[in-house]
């Protein structure tokens, strides 16, 4: 059955004004989301499992109702830099039994929790919880928790990479890289660059302020280290079996999220 050209051209530009539509709604985000999974696939499938990519979609479907183009593309951006992160030197990884499992494709557990204050921060608005006055105030903690699972994910993965000493965070013992709650320089200052970069993308694209971008970049660090410390104390240890890196992925950025948006009430007066 061929279909005439003039309803292909209706469809084709009922489907542009519906992507274009402004406030998102769910019908634009499920298609706008849709289209740009099929284009993206083959980047897709190098930094997740099929789960993964499923679990990505609903993730991408949610931000972009909530938060529109400029929110999805922010999260595009935290998973092309976090992959990257985590394929520098992968066999090295490997070989040291540091790797990321499956390569460094996450699954749904991995994009939940590494998601998981950015949700919530999505579901606030698309419900206008606090109405316009909080709007703003759920967009810095979305673009906050991302910045700090990026800055985490990239300290992790070039400090596994590159760093040289490794110390706890706690005691400042030297030990081997891959050590939960371990540091090093290298690692360190590729996070808050990363951390920085995002944030940045956040104010570029009209996510953030500049001053909202800059309590982004410190409060993911504190985060960071508050992670470092938890790692260091509890995880792996007798009754905290439960503690395992999804867990603290989501303590981690809720820890962030929660600070940016603190930060920015207290200490801006906004």
């Amino acid at each position: 059955m061929v279909v005439p050209a003039e309803n292909f051209q209706s469809i084709a530009s009922a489907a542009v004004n519906l992507v274009q539509s402004s406030p998102a709604t769910w019908q634009s985000a499920l298609l706008s989301n849709l289209l740009i999974f099929v284009v993206g696939l083959p980047i897709l499938v190098t930094g997740l499992s099929v789960s993964g990519i499923a679990s990505a979609f609903l993730l991408g479907t949610l931000t972009w109702r909530a938060f529109g183009p400029s929110g999805f593309l922010l999260v595009a951006t935290y998973f092309i830099i976090g992959t990257a992160a985590t394929k520098v030197k992968m066999a090295q990884k490997e070989a040291q039994g540091v790797a990321e499992k499956r390569k460094g494709r996450r699954g749904p557990s991995s994009v939940i929790g590494s998601s998981a204050a950015g949700c919530v921060c999505a579901f606030l608005m698309i419900n206008k919880v606090g109405g316009q006055t909080f709007a703003q105030l759920w967009r810095l903690g979305f673009v906050a928790s991302f910045c700090t699972k990026l800055s985490d994910t990239v300290s992790s993965e070039i400090g596994k990479a590159y760093g040289r000493i490794t110390y706890l965070v706690t005691t400042f013992k030297v030990v081997p890289r891959g050590t939960e709650g371990a540091v090093s320089l290298e690692g360190t200052f590729a996070g808050l660059l990363a951390a920085i970069a995002l944030a940045f993308v956040g104010y570029l694209l009209g996510d953030v302020t500049a001053p909202e971008a800059i309590v982004c970049a410190i409060a993911s660090q504190i985060a960071n280290l508050g992670e470092s410390i938890i790692g260091a104390v509890f995880q792996g240890k007798e009754g905290f079996r439960w503690l395992n890196n999804d867990v603290v992925n989501v303590i981690n950025i809720s820890i962030g999220s929660i600070l940016a948006m603190l930060m920015q009430q207290l200490l801006l007066g906004h």
